[in-house]
C-alpha cells in the first residue's frame, strides 16, 4: 500500500487542512508513513505569517529532496499559505518539487496528485476563491488525537491589519452553513470525539457574510448536539467579541473557561498603525466583561514586539497590559515584515538587538505570571479530558486549557476525570485521578 507523510507548519487552520488532506489520501488508498523516508508522497503544508516558517519550509524541502534518491517516483508537494503567496518562487528555489497548490483549492489534491504521478508538474494557485472549496469539508479527518477535533466554521479574514498576510493568502471571510457544521460535528461525535474546537481566521465574525446567522447561534446549536461534552473556539478578533457572545460562553455548560484574544500591542498609537480597530481601553473593557461573566476564565494572547515606529514608551504600554490582565499564556514574537503588506513599507525605528531584548524581557515576565497563575491550582481538584498516554502517564487538559500529567488507572483514555493537583510546574500541572485516591 502507498504511504503519505504530511509536515504541517502554522495555525490550527493549517492543522485541520492537513487532517482533511490525510482523509483524502486515506480515501485514495494511502496509509500514513512512519516517517518521511518511508513515504511515497510528501506534503508540506506551509505558513506565511512570519519569516521563520518560510525558512523552515525551505529547510524541510532540502531534507525531503533526498527521498528522490531512494524513490525516484515519490511525489513532493507544497501547499498552504506560503504556496498561495509564493508558489512559483518555491518552484524556482526547489525545482524537484512536483506539486504546488494554494489555500482555496486543497480539495483538488486528488486531481493534482494524479497529474504529478504521471510525471507532470502539478501547479494550481487560484487568485480567486474556488466556489467549490467546501468540497474539502466532505472528507473525513485523520487525527492523532481521538478525543478532540477541530471544525472549521469559516475561512478567510476581512480585517486589514497592516502587518498581516492572512487576507492575501486566505481571502475574504466565508462562513459555512450551520447545517453543514453540525453534520461534521455529529460525524466526529460518532467517531468518539468529546471536545469540539471551532476554528477560523476570525471565528467570532462567523455568519456576518451570511446575514441570517450569528456566532452565538452557532455556539448554542453545537452545544445541542448530543455527545458534545466540551466546546472551544479560536481565534476571535477583539472587535467582534461582543457581550452577547460572552454571555453565551458563561451560559453554555460545554464551553470551556478559556479564551485566546490577541491584543498584538498595548499602545494606542501602535494599535492605530496596525489598524486593529480598538484602543487599549476598549480591549481591557472586553477583558473586564469576560472576567465579570466567567470569573475563573484563563486567557491567552498574541503580542508583536517591534512593530515599525514602536518606541520604548509604546512597548511599556504592552507591558502595562501584561501586568493588568495577567494572561495564562502569551505567544510573543518579534515583528516580521511580510511582502505585500502595508507595514512592510514602514521604516523600523529600533535596532534588532534592542527588539530582541524587549522580547526576551517580556517573555521572562510572562513566565513568572504563568507560574503564579499555575500555583493557584495547587491542591485543587480539576476536571481533565484525558487525551493520550505518554511515558507511562496520562496527559490531558483542564477546561481552562492547562496541560496535566496524571497518575491513574489503565483505562483513563478518552475519559473526563477529576484530578487532584499534586505538583505545579511552570508550564504544566501534575496530579492523580480521584478514582485512584479513594
Amino acid at each position: 500500500m502507498k504511504k503519505y507523510y504530511i509536515r504541517t507548519f502554522g495555525c490550527q487552520m493549517n492543522i485541520n487542512d492537513s487532517q482533511k488532506m490525510a482523509g483524502m489520501l486515506k480515501t485514495l488508498g494511502y496509509e500514513p508513513a512512519r516517517d518521511w523516508e518511508d513515504a511515497d508522497i510528501i506534503l508540506v503544508n506551509t505558513c506565511s505569517v512570519r519569516e521563520k516558517p518560510d525558512q523552515k519550509v525551505l529547510s524541510a524541502l532540502g531534507e525531503f529532496k533526498k527521498i528522490k534518491n531512494k524513490k525516484p517516483d515519490a511525489v513532493i508537494g507544497v501547499c498552504g499559505c506560503l504556496a498561495q503567496r509564493a508558489g512559483y518562487e518555491i518552484l524556482q528555489k526547489a525545482p524537484f518539487v512536483d506539486m504546488v497548490f494554494g489555500t482555496t483549492n486543497i480539495h483538488h489534491l486528488p486531481k493534482l496528485l494524479e497529474e504529478a504521478l504521471q510525471g507532470n508538474k502539478a501547479v494550481e494557485i487560484l487568485e480567486d476563491i474556488d466556489q467549490n472549496e467546501t468540497e474539502l469539508d466532505k472528507y473525513p479527518t485523520v487525527r492523532e488525537n481521538r478525543y478532540t477535533a477541530y471544525v472549521t466554521v469559516m475561512r478567510g479574514c476581512d480585517k486589514k491589519c497592516t502587518y498581516c498576510i492572512v487576507p492575501y493568502t486566505r481571502g475574504k471571510e466565508r462562513s459555512r452553513r450551520i447545517g453543514e457544521i453540525l453534520q461534521e460535528v455529529q460525524w466526529l461525535i460518532d467517531d468518539g470525539v468529546k471536545e469540539i474546537h471551532l476554528i477560523g481566521q476570525n471565528v467570532t465574525a462567523y455568519g456576518k457574510d451570511l446575514g441570517d446567522v450569528r456566532f452565538v447561534d452557532l455556539l448554542y446549536a453545537v452545544a445541542d448536539v448530543e455527545g458534545v461534552e466540551r466546546i472551544r473556539f479560536t481565534t476571535g478578533h477583539p472587535r467582534d467579541l461582543d457581550e452577547e457572545t460572552i454571555k453565551a460562553m458563561a451560559e453554555i455548560p460545554q464551553i470551556c473557561e478559556h479564551l485566546h484574544l490577541p491584543i498584538q500591542a498595548g499602545s494606542d498609537r501602535i494599535l492605530k498603525a496596525m489598524e486593529r480597530g480598538y484602543t487599549q481601553k476598549e480591549y481591557l473593557e472586553k477583558i473586564e466583561l469576560l472576567k465579570k461573566y466567567i470569573p475563573d476564565i484563563s486567557l491567552s494572547t498574541d503580542i508583536i514586539v517591534g512593530f515599525p515606529g514602536e518606541t520604548y514608551e509604546d512597548y511599556m504600554e504592552t507591558i502595562k497590559v501584561l501586568k493588568e490582565v495577567e494572561y495564562d499564556q502569551v505567544f510573543a514574537f518579534k515583528y516580521s515584515p511580510r511582502p505585500g503588506t502595508p507595514a512592510a513599507q514602514m521604516p523600523m525605528t529600533e535596532d534588532p538587538k534592542t527588539l530582541s531584548k524587549w522580547l526576551n524581557d517580556l517573555i521572562l515576565m510572562q513566565k513568572e505570571i504563568t507560574f503564579k497563575k499555575n500555583l493557584q491550582y495547587e491542591g485543587k481538584t480539576v476536571e481533565v479530558l484525558v487525551e493520550e498516554e505518554k511515558e507511562g502517564r496520562f496527559v490531558g487538559r483542564t477546561r481552562t486549557n492547562k496541560l496535566v500529567h496524571i497518575e491513574g488507572r489503565n483505562n483513563l483514555l478518552g475519559e473526563i476525570v477529576d484530578v487532584k493537583v499534586t505538583k505545579v510546574n511552570r508550564f504544566s500541572l501534575e496530579g492523580e485521578a480521584i478514582e485512584q485516591l479513594v
